[in-house]
């Protein structure tokens, strides 16, 4: 039984051949569209490598960028192969190029499938990241001449400012870490004095932020120190007042900036991937119609173009028939000295 036969005449391989060469440049775009979204997520992901505990989530953009290579490659040969199908002469050249090449197409489909499924799937490791190299990097804030995380403040007070985010989970994160530095601290002082004191480790804590959690959009001015204290501020209440603080967490902010990104990448991610397989079954007509009609020394006489010669459980016993059988077959000179008898 032939898979999805059809009959094809000079004219019909002749416009096959055009509208898969037009597809063909096509998917060449889409490639190169593919890459270019790699390249934008990979940006953005290093972008705020700083507040990320792990790279796992850059397995995503990776290989987009690499499947758009491929694709760019692999169509461009398709546009050549339509050409050349035009010519008796020239198109034997690919029928051993062409089997590659279907492997090639199939596996770079079966890849942009796995993208689609791991910006789903990642998610969880993606908040897990962001939860540890938040904290880490609220924990470092203050380290401004620490080699190393010299740059941490500006940081996440652009961070903070950018997304109109505070905090990991929110502002009271900043209640638990020591997020001004101890060259910046006056010990004569009695109250620091005090304060250090009062903490186990030894911690200089405040009920306060930094000034990038301030929220601009808030008609009152910012209030960023001693606020659980309701009497050092009129008409403040802590408990119910509309902190002008930005109220939601960082890691949540980058999270949904993130997830926003790779979510949106997914409809256009499906339509190559529809391209591309439109590109790999035309191609797979077009081989055994040219084929067909050259088999009866006619290239311009009727052929029949077809998916799979046979059905898909003959051609499936075939391909393992024909592993198992080259499998088992070994010469002498192959066969372990351990084995031949003397």
């Amino acid at each position: 039984m032939v898979l999805l036969k059809m009959k094809f005449t000079q004219q019909k391989r002749v416009r096959l051949a055009q509208g898969l060469w037009l597809l063909s440049w096509l998917a060449v775009m889409c490639g190169a569209f593919i890459f270019c979204l790699g390249v934008y997520l990979k940006t953005e992901l290093l972008r705020r490598a700083e507040v990320m505990d792990n790279t796992e989530i850059h397995v995503v953009p990776n290989i987009l960028m690499m499947v758009g290579l491929a694709s760019i490659g692999t169509n461009w040969v398709a546009s050549r192969v339509c050409q050349d199908s035009l010519d008796a002469s020239r198109f034997p050249r690919w029928k051993v190029l062409l089997l590659a090449w279907f492997v090639v197409v199939a596996l770079l489909c079966c890849l942009l499938i796995a993208v689609v499924v791991l910006s789903y799937a990642l998610q969880g490791r993606l908040e897990e990241s962001l939860k540890v190299g938040l904290r880490n990097g609220i924990r470092f804030y203050k380290d401004t001449d620490v080699p190393g995380r010299c740059f941490q403040k500006e940081t996440i007070d652009r961070l903070q400012m950018e997304f109109r985010c505070c905090g990991n989970n929110n502002f009271k994160d900043w209640f638990e870490v020591q997020w001004v530095s101890n060259r910046y601290l006056d010990f004569t002082s009695k109250d620091v004095k005090d304060r250090i004191r009062s903490n186990i480790d030894g911690r200089y804590l405040l009920d306060s932020v930094p000034f990038s959690c301030c929220n601009p959009s808030s008609p009152r001015p910012c209030l960023q120190n001693q606020l659980t204290d309701n009497r050092a501020h009129h008409n403040y209440e802590f408990q119910s007042e509309e902190l002008n603080l930005y109220s939601r967490g960082c890691r949540q902010a980058l999270i949904d900036y993130y997830m926003g990104l790779m979510n949106s990448t997914g409809p256009g991610v499906l339509s190559v991937i529809l391209i591309q397989i439109s590109v790999l079954l035309s191609m797979r007509f077009l081989q055994t119609a040219v084929e067909g009609a050259m088999a009866l020394e006619n290239p311009e006489g009727d052929s029949e173009g077809y998916l799979l010669e046979k059905g898909l459980k003959e051609t499936f016993e075939d391909v393992r028939a024909n592993g198992i059988l080259s499998g088992s077959a070994q010469t002498p000179e192959q066969t372990s000295p351990l084995c031949r008898t003397s």
